[in-house]
């Protein structure tokens, strides 16, 4: 009888500390959804920036509408002092210039007569995130024909692969909006980059060409320490966002995790050095 229950107490023991691994077991699904949700909170997080950097822009346009309305009103007033008229100019200075960024920023263009009186002299500032960069220019015949006569747009855009090229003749200001967006998206690309170096020692760049279009950066993976590929491929030269994203690693199944699945969808969906930000504040990389 003993003996049985003997049997019997080791039987429960045994069954209980099988019970006791299987609940130390189930809060690993729960860490991965909690790395899962890390992930959704850092990529929103990005999206919020970019929405408050067009906020800030809509904003200043509406600033300036209204001031339009109020420099109206304050020309009826009564310019009784030196020091009034001296604080109106100041504040007119202030609005242009406002106006005069917002306009860039909304895509407008500075045209200035060539000496001959013959053509126009197009300047197209680019702009990432509020900062200037480069400004390009272009020297346009009017007459008797519209051809660009001079330019420094960097060869590799070349103007005559834009389809808009041929309706250069009916269509100045469709061309120039295509040409634009290619400068702009070139030149921001190349300032992602430039932030991804200084933001993130710990990523390689192995590869990448002239005009940004295809990037290879190497990741390092905190716990494992494995080493992984990143391949970023912009096809679209009219987006500073990458068309296709792919990973390469020892590990043949990782790619196909859920945490990396969501790695990429970052990548394509933020800028790099931003998801970059985000994927290493959610533990995916070093």
């Amino acid at each position: 009888m003993e003996g049985a229950s003997t049997k019997g107490v080791l039987s429960k023991l045994s069954l209980l500390e099988v019970e006791a691994r299987s609940r130390g077991s189930h809060p690993q699904p729960q860490q991965s959804r909690v790395k899962e949700l890390k992930a959704e909170v850092e990529a929103l997080k990005a999206r919020r920036d970019q929405l408050k950097a067009e906020l800030q822009t809509h904003k200043l346009l509406q600033r300036l509408r209204l001031s339009e309305v109020n420099h109206s009103e304050e020309e009826d007033m009564d310019e009784d002092s030196e020091s009034s008229r001296v604080l109106r100019l100041m504040a007119r200075h202030s609005e242009l210039t406002d106006l005069l960024r917002a306009h860039r920023l909304i895509g407008g263009y500075e045209v200035v007569k060539t000496h001959q009186g013959k053509g126009v002299c197009v300047s197209i500032a680019t702009v990432y995130e509020g900062v200037y960069l480069d400004t390009y220019n272009l020297e346009i015949d009017t007459n008797p024909k519209v051809r660009i006569s001079r330019h420094n747009i960097p060869p590799f855009i070349p103007l005559d692969t834009l389809p808009e090229q041929s309706d250069l003749q009916t269509g100045i200001r469709t061309f120039l909006d295509t040409l634009s967006q290619h400068l702009n998206a070139y030149v921001g690309r190349r300032q992602q980059l430039k932030l991804m170096k200084e933001q993130h020692k710990s990523v390689e760049v192995m590869e990448s060409n002239i005009l940004c279009s295809m990037l290879v950066l190497m990741f390092t993976m905190p716990e494992e320490q494995v080493d992984v590929l990143c391949l970023l491929d912009y096809k679209d030269l009219s987006r500073c966002l990458p068309t296709q994203v792919k990973l390469d690693c020892e590990d043949e199944k990782l790619p196909d995790s859920p945490q990396w699945k969501k790695s990429c969808s970052l990548l394509m969906e933020l800028p790099v050095h931003r998801a970059l930000t985000a994927m290493k504040k959610m533990g995916t990389i070093v």
